[in-house]
């Protein structure tokens, strides 16, 4: 087994904290350590664990480490799923983007997100406060848990920044009285990427290589996590969240910065795309970053993902709940290929695809659950129809990458309610190999970036051998082939990547940030809005605005709670 960082034993975070911002900018996790009682490097070493088991602290109706809800159904991937539109109301007013409010689930989602984000950043402060007045004589790894502490608080301050665009930024230095006079407007939006941006610079210049333990951060992984920041920032918007240029110096940094971990041999693609999706594969060569679970590790229940738990199918016996996060027929139609093997830009959403007749990107079936298909790669385990909780509302289909079958040593069922021990990965190495492609294309360089998206479509092609039926035979006519340099303009070039980001990660929930990143939200949603509310009725008064639902708004009671001193983001 390998030796694996183990998160749950330390510390266990406090429950919810109804009163506001006060107590989560000053949380102090519950148990023996803090920066005013910590007496020895091993008790110091013990809060830089705590902070890293923040990051899976996320739960249900405020979620951290998966974001299904605020990227992959507020995008044209998923539908809400469940019972109906008034079955976990707040999901669906982020799907209808027109019924999100500031004050919308006072308690409930996006305000617990921010707040549970907060106490992962009040970790990391708590252990750098304590690491930083240690001698690197005491405590010989200082500098290594400094930047794993400042990796971990940027991480949770650039998942702020892309959910909200303005947040406080806080660290070590600032006093409690210094922490509730900080706006969330102190630094204008290019400035605060860059604060973020020294955080991860720091784990660059402090982290080593490689650690003994899986889970920790490293000179690479950091190298990673700046490559998406400076890919992110290099989309520069206005006030009213257009995108009005594109900075080739960023371009040109995440180039360098990708070249660095593909370079390192640390990380490489998985054979199979499906081992992406199996708990057996964690911490495999593909996963950069991930946030780590554990099951059956001394505790009650494990430390378990529940943030996905409502997610399996409702009406199969062996789960019984809850049939949220239904991939659209848009997204299933995405799968489709034409004659060449390559995917049907303008056509593709013209009518639903016929999986009896159409071929199609083999991905579709480690993505969406179909009925007759294999379910989660058991021939033995066809996915059915009558599984789907509310067809009338939401259609036939089923997400299927964060779920496992109810036999997996993951698989944990609490009441009505399922966590596994399945890792989420925030950085896969698909992403740095598309990210690379993306700079290469938008600097005008489209030809470097063409064998780098084939090279993920190779893998994909090979990826057949788990979704077989019983009898041997492919549930789905498989054809996908690589692009053909003759007709790579950067125009087609940008497109082809777009749609490979979109399938690669098809609801691992970051399609929404990619369409926020790329300027081209508000076109793709109401254009994607137009055609699906003839498929799905419940959608008929959805409506993106431009301008506004770009970023969630800042939780009312924050604004509240300063007087004031948070500003609203513009449009609510």
């Amino acid at each position: 087994m390998k030796n694996k960082l183990v998160l749950s034993m330390v510390l266990v975070a406090a429950g919810h904290v109804f009163s506001s911002c006060t107590d989560f900018l000053e949380y102090q996790p519950q148990g023996t350590l803090s920066s005013e009682n910590v007496k020895s490097a091993d008790n110091a070493d013990a809060l830089v664990t705590a902070a890293y088991a923040s990051l899976g602290n996320g739960e249900m109706i405020g979620p951290i480490a998966s974001m299904w809800v605020y990227g992959s159904v507020r995008s044209d991937d998923a539908y809400k799923g469940g019972g109906g539109v008034a079955d976990v109301q707040d999901v669906n007013f982020y799907e209808q983007y027109n019924l999100t409010q500031p004050q919308q689930g006072d308690g409930f989602m996006h305000p617990y997100t921010w707040e549970n984000y907060y106490k992962a950043i009040s970790r990391a402060n708590v252990g750098l406060r304590s690491i930083n007045n240690l001698s690197e004589t005491a405590f010989p790894l200082k500098k290594v848990r400094q930047g794993e502490l400042r990796f971990l608080r940027g991480h949770a301050h650039f998942m702020l920044k892309m959910l909200f665009k303005y947040m406080p930024y806080v660290d070590e230095t600032l006093t409690n009285d210094q922490i509730l006079a900080t706006s969330n407007r102190t630094y204008t939006n290019d400035q605060l990427w860059d604060k973020i941006a020294e955080d991860f610079q720091f784990a660059i210049d402090n982290l080593p290589q490689t650690q003994s333990q899986v889970g920790r951060a490293n000179k690479v992984s950091a190298a990673a996590y700046l490559a998406k920041l400076r890919l992110y920032q290099a989309y520069e918007q206005d006030e009213n969240h257009r995108v009005v240029s594109i900075n080739k110096a960023k371009l040109q940094e995440v180039v360098k910065l990708t070249e660095q971990v593909i370079s390192s041999g640390k990380y490489s693609l998985q054979p199979d795309f499906a081992e992406n999706f199996l708990p057996e594969y964690d911490n495999g060569v593909e996963s950069v970053f991930a946030v780590q679970y554990s099951i059956n590790d001394g505790t009650t229940v494990g430390r378990l993902n529940f943030e996905t738990g409502l997610n399996y199918p409702h009406g199969a016996p062996q789960y019984g709940c809850c049939g949220f996060h239904q991939p659209s027929q848009n997204l299933a139609n995405a799968f489709g290929t034409d004659a060449n093997g390559l995917p049907r830009f303008t056509t593709f959403n013209e009518g639903s695809i016929d999986f009896k007749s159409a071929t199609v990107d083999p991905r579709v079936d480690h993505t969406i659950g179909i009925d007759g298909h294999p379910y989660k790669y058991n021939a033995a385990l066809p996915f059915s129809n009558s599984w789907v909780r509310d067809p009338g509302v939401y259609g036939y289909f089923q997400s299927m990458k964060e779920q496992q079958l109810a036999t997996s040593s993951s698989y944990k069922k609490q009441g009505p309610f399922i966590g596994t021990s399945k890792n989420i990965d925030i950085i896969r190495y698909a992403d740095v190999l598309l990210w690379q492609a993306e700079a290469y294309i938008e600097l005008g360089q489209h030809t470097l970036a063409l064998p780098l998206i084939n090279k993920i479509r190779a893998r994909a092609a090979a990826s057949t051998g788990r979704t077989k039926k019983a009898d041997g035979t492919d549930p789905s006519n498989y054809l996908i082939k690589p692009y053909d340099a003759s007709n790579w303009t950067q125009s087609y070039a940008r497109q082809a990547l777009q749609w490979e980001r979109r399938l690669e990660f098809a609801t691992e929930s970051p399609r929404f940030f990619d369409l926020v990143r790329w300027g081209i939200a508000a076109q793709t949603l109401n254009a994607y809005l137009d055609k699906e509310k003839s498929r799905r009725g419940f959608l008929s008064g959805a409506k993106f605005t431009a301008g506004r639902d770009e970023y969630l708004p800042i939780p009312q009671r924050e604004i509240n709670f300063t007087k004031g001193l948070y500003k609203q983001n513009v449009g609510y």
